[in-house]
Order: structure tokens, then sequence, then C-alpha cells
């Protein structure tokens, strides 16, 4: 009953803080959190349950539940590795993220308990795209998180444009999504009315109902999923909503579309990609390493001119993307669990550095580059806090994602030398932009329009320092002891390859080695 009652809680959670008078904001914020902080210990009570030991079953902790008896459909639930890191991820980050808008909401002057109402509905419904054991269940839900973050988009965003941003966002996801429809039906079909996704894989030894043969009939339909998994990544070249979505977003909820929702697509790709259509992933692997690495170039330069905070963040997270789809195709346990660290630590590290570049911007209510210079005089720790966070996205060692992103690179290397030469030149960019995003709004000569803002004279408040404490914390502790998520997830990265003939996950050093 785990697994239902983490999607269920911040489910009805919505409901209830939506009824929230909306004279009463107080008690809006304060029941969200509280929701938001069990749903937390929900998900931390199922890695309690896991079973890490070896041979254990891929999928755990499953629940069934009938849906359509007529269709033979169900609700299922299910949690393996990889889906259990990123469980924790979305409850550890979205009580970080409401503290995070606890004050910013001032400024919208909209109802805040329609905005917390959204956010736990937003994280109910990322909670069960990664539960779920059913592709069409899975469909279903990665289709339904796309209306509470579009309100949030537009509704809460900032500047002129975020009614653009929400729109482009739901409609590059939504055409993404029929396209999987269209793929879900063909699964379907071909697996003689099967949805259960350990019946059509075979997981733990059983007989695979989707017997599809290399041919036309499965590069279609891995195409079908895959271009909505590459939308919602985002994979270069399907990546352009993200620059406007994220910066049209309130800061808060930026960290959990970046952070999050965002690693659904990755996540996507190791669960029903590979195990589903294996001959079509190895076809396509040259053409997505290409993206992932063009992606990891192009963004990095791109970051590099921008003069827009938010804006420059996001495309950051595009070059991370780039080598978690690196990790992904080169198929090597190495580089594969490298890959899904990455997911980890890029949530961890972008979502703190998105919650602080909230703070400054609503402290200047700007933000443009431009308008900074010389902060770190007045904000000393926000500074501080602000430049680890853009170290840690670079992959500083000591940090949690250099080790993914050696990982990564480790892995690639072993099978294709040239790809991860090149991929290594976007740590070199990544530590331009980031060094120049410090230096043009934290040193330098002082902005004296800055002297005529008292906000920009408060430093971190108790309510700050408590949000991003975890955030350091975590993201320290993982950069020099990563061994406990390795556990978690090099078991489902080894059962996931095991579908990929020309894998050899033995060929590269392992984590635990």
């Amino acid at each position: 009953m785990i697994l239902t009652g983490i999607v269920a809680l911040p489910a009805l959670g919505a409901l209830a803080v939506a009824l929230v008078p909306r004279t009463r904001p107080n008690a809006a914020k304060w029941l969200a959190l509280t929701i938001a902080i069990a749903t937390a210990a929900l998900a931390a009570g199922a890695a309690l349950q896991f079973d890490y030991a070896e041979g254990a079953a891929w999928l755990q902790l499953t629940e069934t539940y009938a849906w359509i008896p007529a269709w033979d459909l169900n609700f299922s639930w299910g949690i393996d590795g990889i889906a259990l890191i990123l469980v924790l991820l979305t409850g550890g980050l979205t009580p970080i993220a409401m503290l995070a808008a606890w004050r910013d909401l001032n400024a919208v002057k909209r109802s805040v308990p329609a905005f917390f109402a959204l956010t736990l509905a937003l994280e109910a419904s990322m909670l069960a795209t990664f539960l779920s054991a059913n592709v069409l269940l899975f469909y279903i839900f990665f289709e339904v998180m796309l209306v509470p973050m579009y309100f949030l988009i537009g509704s809460y965003g900032t500047g002129q444009r975020r009614q653009y941003a929400a729109v482009k966002f739901f409609l590059y996801s939504f055409v993404g999504g029929l396209f999987m429809l269209v793929a879900v039906i063909g699964v379907w079909v071909a697996s003689g009315g099967v949805f259960e996704w350990a019946a059509l894989v075979g997981a733990d030894e059983q007989e695979a109902a989707l017997q599809l043969g290399a041919g036309s009939l499965q590069n279609w339909l891995f195409l079908g999923f895959f271009l909505a998994f590459a939308i919602k990544a985002p994979f270069f070249p399907f990546h352009t909503w993200l620059p406007d979505a994220g910066g049209a977003a309130p800061a808060a909820i930026a960290a959990l579309l970046v952070g999050v929702m965002d690693k659904i697509g990755t996540f996507a790709i190791l669960r029903y990609a590979l195990p589903m259509f294996p001959d079509a992933v190895e076809t396509f692997a040259p053409w997505v390493i290409a993206m992932s690495v063009i992606g990891i170039l192009y963004a990095a330069f791109v970051a590099i001119g921008q003069r827009d905070l938010k804006r420059l963040v996001a495309y950051t997270s595009i070059a991370h993307f780039g080598f978690i789809g690196l990790g992904i195709f080169v198929f090597t346990t190495s580089a594969a669990t490298g890959a899904v660290l990455y997911m980890f630590n890029h949530g961890l590290a972008t979502g703190l550095l998105f919650i602080v570049v909230g703070m400054l911007t609503m402290r200047r209510g700007s933000s443009q580059i431009s308008d900074y210079g010389g902060a770190a005089k007045t904000l000393p720790l926000l500074a501080g806090v602000f430049l680890f966070a853009g170290l840690a996205s670079l992959s500083l060692p000591g940090t949690a994602p250099f080790v993914s992103e050696f990982m990564v690179l480790l892995g690639a290397f072993s099978v294709n030398e040239p790809v991860a030469i090149v991929a290594t030149l976007g740590i070199i960019l990544a530590a331009a932009y980031v060094l120049w995003m410090y230096q043009r709004t934290m040193q330098g000569d002082r902005n004296h329009r800055l002297d005529k803002l008292p906000a920009m004279k408060r430093d971190l408040t108790i309510r700050e320092k408590a949000l991003v404490a975890p955030l350091v914390v975590a993201i320290l502790a993982f950069g020099f002891y990563p061994q406990p998520i390795v556990d978690m997830v090099e078991p489902a990265v080894g059962h996931t390859l095991t579908y990929i003939e020309s894998a050899d996950p033995d060929s590269v050093p392992s984590a635990q080695d």
C-alpha cells in the first residue's frame, strides 16, 4: 500500500488545499507543506522497505488494483532502483520548493491556496509516472502533469512572455505525447492486449509478451515513444521550450521543472524504450549520441551569451541532459549508472541554483545580469551559496555531479574515445558560463542602483538558510560518498542493459570496483 499512499497523499492533499479560502493563505501554505513532508516520509519508507540484495526482484513493492476489467486494465504500481532515487528526489525537493516560494507569491497577487494545490497536484502526477507499472497508466500521468505546470507558469510566472512560455511548453509536450499514444496502442495490439510493463518486457524471468523482432514496426514504435521522451528530457533539437518555460516560471517551480519533471523523459527511456525496443535502440543509438554531444556544446555556447539568469540556468540543464543521453546510449554499466546518478545529482545542484537565483531576483526585482554587480558586498552568504551551486552544476570535484559526470565520460571513453573527448569540452565551457555569471552578478564594480534597494542589503534569512542547507549537505555528502545511491541504481541498470545485445556491462569498471 505504500506506493499507492505516495501518489494518493499529495493528490488528495491538492484537493484539500484547493478548498482553503483564498483569505487564509498561511493555512494553505502550512497544510501543503505538511502534506509534502509526509509524502517525503512515505518515500523514505519505501526506500527502507526496498530489497537491495543481489538477486532481488527487479520491480518491487508491487501493487495491482482492478481498473477496467473488460480491457484487463489495472492500476499497477512498482518501483526499481532508478525510480526509487527519483521518487526520493521528488519527495525531498517539493517541500524545499514550497519553502522557496513562501514569500514570493506576495508580488504575484494571485490565489495562494491555488498555487500550493497545483504544486501538490504536480508532485502527485510526477510520482505516479515513476511508480506506474502499466504503460497506459504511465502515459495518462505523463500527460496529466502538463496541466498543473501550465497554470503554474502561465498564472504565477514572471515576465511579459509567461503566457507564451506556458502555451509553448504545453503544446510541445502534448504533441509529443500524442505520438506516444499512437505507439502505446501499437504496443497493445502487437502484444495481444497487454499493458503491464513486467509482462511486456518479461521482467523477473517472465516470458515477454512483446515479441516484435527487428524491423520497421519496432523502429516506428520506438520513435513514437522516443519523440515524447526527447521533448520532455529535453534533448537537442527538441529543447526550445525549456529556456522559455524555465525563464518564465517562478524560480521554485523552475526547480521542480528542471530538477524533476525533465528527468521523466530520461527515466522513461531506461524503463520503457530500452527493454521494449532493444533492436531499435541499437539502430538509433548513434543518432542519439550525436544529438547528445551537439546538445552539450550548443547549450554551453548559448548559455555563455545569455543575459537572463533563469534562461542561463535553463540552458545549462540542456547541456547536462546531453551527458545523461550520452551515458544511456553508449551501453556500458559505468556510463548508464552515471547517467542515472546524473539525473539525481542534477536535480540537487540545479534545483539549488534555481532557488538561489530566485532569492536574488526577488530581492532585485529583475533577472537581468546587467542589473547586478558587486552584490556579494552586502549579500555574502547568498553569494557563497550561489557560487557553490554554480560550481556544483559544472561538476567540481567534491560535489555530487562530478561523480556522475566522471562515470559517464569513463564509460563513453571505453567504447568511443572521440565522442568522449568532444563531450569533455563541455566541462571547459561550463566553467566559462558559471564563472562569468558569478563574476558579473556578485563581483566587480558595485552597481550603485542596488544601494537604493533595501532588499539587496538583506542576506539569507532563517527560512532561506533552512531550505538551502539540506541541498548543500546532500551535494557534498554524495560528492564524497556516492555509494548508497550507486548501490540503489546499479542492479536496475544491469537488468536494463541485458536487453541490449551490443552492451558489455563488464567492459568498464563498475562503481562497485
